[in-house]
């Protein structure tokens, strides 16, 4: 790629990487071809592997077993049961006795197997037993179940929340409106006020920061002036005096940061105005997070109910100490646990990916287009590109994704592992691991995002468009680290401030609201549509900054404004224009 942005200006521009890439380059590659296709068959035969264990699971068990519970006999309480080996004593007609009584206190009914169990018409019949999900178990002391049936009265507490919604709902509705409204403003000021928005925040951090020191040092003064009776308040004296220190060294970095990016603070400002016109351009962008939300509800659902299928699964088999029949799971069993959550993780990161890819594929047709108030079609053209050609791009990212998840959780596991250890070198390496490890991952997560931007601008496999997108990030490290530190800073604040603002307003408003008993409730709904709404509008806006800053990236490097046009916007064009020489120190840039 060699020098990226000085082709901006009217000398030392750099030339695309193949001859006619910058004269035959007319927007997004319409000529495409499917790209990374072995990915996508694996995708599909994981995807039908998993259909096949839960099958197998599914004809070796009966989910009857989880909610209803067995004998010692193996006979499932409530139901008419089959005599599937005569060395087995089950087969009995339990219709009569549908509660499963545990002789064992409560803290113990995880260990089936080791307790003794039967089938019972009624569990008042039997002093000192109380019904819970369809067992009889023991009371126990207050501290178990008694706290659980009893002091949580979770039978009048379900109750007392269905008439606080129920009372409720209106106000909930007209604060999920005020959500919606104060998401819609928050847009409507990054689209038109971006810079007020982006210098309010910094302004805000600073201020916040110099105020925190300030206080720090005085608190550390006044109580090291004053009289220290004892070794506690001198550790007092000592901990605000680190605290104030702190304070201090972290305001002078943040000082410095904003003031060596301030010029490329000005990209993010500018960054921001473009995704506000593209979101402009193409509204239907917003519905795509609720799409996601409905596929990854549906995803969701599908793993809970293998996992069911999965748990009840398992053949008879007598235990050798009480000689009771529970139902032991085989290798191809177990290891279906842990294959169906793997698959799980690999379908939400998919389904996250292809939602990245549409929205990457609209913003480059839009951005790509001359005349940006007549784009054709720019979702429907990046749904097609996605589902026609790239849908194995997209599994081969969120297939590296997934590979670092287990990792990373195998990792969490070697970490409570090593918490029992005394060897605390073990302990101190190990934790350095484990951030190096967690900033690699977050970085592959960001080179993913961004070779999906490159996958629909120019149709190339998962590996070249990531070469590509790497190349652009190395090239622009300074601009990179202003955009996701202070636009993902500012954005994260946008959903803060649509939360909390409408949980204050519930709280103002129902507070004083004769008739509610529990007030978190209808505030918790608010706050959870809330968070809703405003993620839905601002997660389109991170894709959105992205996807345009790496088109900008493109633009410049393959064409130089007077043999070939840009197709950035006027006032983009502008901004490179004028602040140029600036923005090329440290980016990559050497003259």
């Amino acid at each position: 790629m060699g020098d990226l942005f000085s082709c901006c200006s009217s000398s030392d521009r750099v030339e695309p990487s193949s001859p006619d890439a910058k004269a035959n380059f007319k927007g997004p590659v319409k000529g495409r071809s499917c790209t990374d296709c072995s990915f996508l068959v694996l995708f599909l035969f994981v995807l039908i592997t998993v259909f096949g264990l839960v099958i197998y699971c599914t004809s070796n068990g009966d989910v009857n077993r989880l909610f209803y519970g067995f004998d010692e006999c193996g006979d499932i309480c409530g139901f008419k049961n089959k005599n599937t080996d005569p060395k087995f004593c089950n087969g009995k007609d339990m219709t009569s006795k549908p509660f499963l009584k545990i002789d064992a206190p409560i803290y113990k009914v995880a260990d089936l197997k080791h307790v003794k169990r039967e089938c019972v018409e009624s569990c008042s019949d039997y002093k000192d037993y109380q019904e819970f999900l369809h067992r009889c178990i023991q009371k126990g002391n207050e501290s178990t179940i008694n706290n659980i049936l009893k002091n949580s009265r979770i039978g009048s507490l379900f109750q007392e929340v269905t008439q606080d919604l129920q009372h409720t709902k209106w106000d909930i509705i007209y604060l999920c409106i005020f959500a919606f409204i104060t998401s819609l403003v928050i847009v409507f000021l990054i689209r038109f006020v971006a810079g007020i928005v982006v210098w309010f925040v910094l302004i805000g951090v600073v201020v916040v920061s110099i105020s925190a020191s300030i206080f720090l040092w005085v608190t550390w003064k006044q109580k090291s002036d004053s009289e220290i009776k004892d070794l506690v308040e001198q550790q007092d004296v000592n901990t605000y005096f680190a605290f104030a220190l702190i304070a201090t060294i972290s305001t002078i970095v943040i000082l410095l940061i904003i003031v060596a990016m301030r010029s490329r603070i000005a990209l993010v400002v500018q960054l921001f105005k473009e995704s506000g016109k593209a979101i402009q351009s193409m509204p239907l962008l917003l519905l795509q997070p609720i799409m996601t939300f409905f596929c990854l509800c549906l995803a969701i659902f599908l793993w809970s109910y293998f996992a069911i299928l999965i748990q009840a699964s398992g053949s008879p088999a007598f235990e050798p100490l009480s000689h009771s029949v529970y139902y032991k799971k085989d290798q191809l069993m177990k290891f279906a646990r842990i294959y169906n959550i793997v698959v799980l993780l690999w379908v939400i990161e998919f389904i996250i990916g292809c939602q990245h890819m549409i929205i990457a594929g609209s913003v480059a047709t839009w951005f790509f287009t001359r005349n940006k108030d007549n784009v054709s079609s720019p979702i429907s053209t990046s749904i097609s590109n996605l589902f026609n050609f790239h849908l194995g791009s997209v599994a081969f990212g969120s297939f590296i994704i997934t590979i670092f998840q287990i990792i990373r959780a195998i990792l969490n596991f070697i970490d409570e592992s090593l918490k029992e250890s005394k060897n605390e070198i073990a302990q101190a390496l190990y934790k350095v691991f484990q951030c190096l490890f967690s900033c690699l991952q977050q970085f592959l997560q960001y080179l993913t995002r961004n070779a999906y931007i490159e996958v629909a601008i120019y149709g190339d496999n998962f590996c070249k468009s990531g070469q590509q997108a790497f190349k652009m990030i190395t090239s622009n490290v300074l601009r990179v680290a202003a955009i996701n530190s202070v636009g993902d800073f500012v954005l994260f604040l946008g959903k803060v401030l649509v939360v909390t603002s409408t949980v204050l307003l519930g709280f103002k408003m129902l507070e004083t609201k004769p008739g509610v008993l529990h007030l978190w409730v209808p505030l918790t709904v608010a706050g959870i549509f809330a968070y809703f709404v405003a993620h839905c509008f601002i997660s389109v806006y991170e894709m959105v900054i992205d996807t345009i800053f790496m088109c900008f990236c493109e633009d410049c490097n393959l064409n130089d404004g007077v043999t070939q046009e840009y197709y950035m916007s006027k006032e983009l064009m502008d901004f490179v224009e004028s602040s140029q020489k600036v923005l090329r120190v440290g980016d990559g840039a050497s003259n």
